[in-house]
């Protein structure tokens, strides 16, 4: 049998997120550090890296807008020369992308993965590499959430990413520290 062979995925950690973006989310700087300190280990041992980048190319669009500065992978998780950069359209990113194709020609299985929105990128990324058959390992502090309302009610950015991890724990992904990052 064939030795498991994993890949980091890292998804829309992007300036817009960040203060000054157009759309910026709660501890971004935290997470893209968490996320880069992964993905030096990961250069380190040689193991595969994927970049998702967001572009929302609408009229409409209010952030990850083509051709502004916000749209670009933020310079702490700079993907590096041979480092795959997929864009998407989409919160899942798996929808519309050749992201599978890829990872299956690589040999990939499980897959680690850092980024942002925990609520919305992350998720849908992380509940359908689960349904495509990949191990899924989520790097819970190396993403980040907006705050968001519901009914009225405020919900923090904190909370919001609590909430998200924990439901990807119950049956989705295994949660890890970027501390905690198990050596390939």
């Amino acid at each position: 049998m064939m030795a498991a062979m994993r890949g980091l995925l890292i998804i829309d950690i992007q300036n817009d997120y960040f203060p000054g973006g157009a759309f910026p989310l709660v501890g971004p700087e935290a997470a893209a550090e968490a996320a880069r300190r992964a993905l030096e280990r990961f250069r380190e041992r040689g193991e595969p890296i994927v970049h998702l980048q967001h572009v929302w190319d609408a009229p409409d669009a209010t952030f990850m807008k083509p051709g502004t500065d916000g749209v670009e992978i933020h310079p702490l998780v700079a993907p590096q020369d041979g480092e795959p950069v997929i864009q998407k359209a989409e919160p899942n990113g798996f929808l519309g992308t050749e992201l599978d194709q890829k990872l299956r020609a690589e040999g990939i299985d499980e897959l680690v993965v850092a980024g942002m929105m925990s609520s919305m990128c992350v998720d849908a990324t992380v509940r359908a590499g689960a349904d495509l058959g990949f191990g899924m390992t989520v790097i819970h502090d190396g993403c980040a959430a907006p705050d968001l309302e519901f009914g009225g009610r405020q919900v923090d950015g904190a909370s919001v990413h609590a909430a998200f991890m924990a439901a990807l724990g119950d049956g989705y992904a295994t949660l890890v520290s970027s501390s905690d990052v198990p050596g390939g």
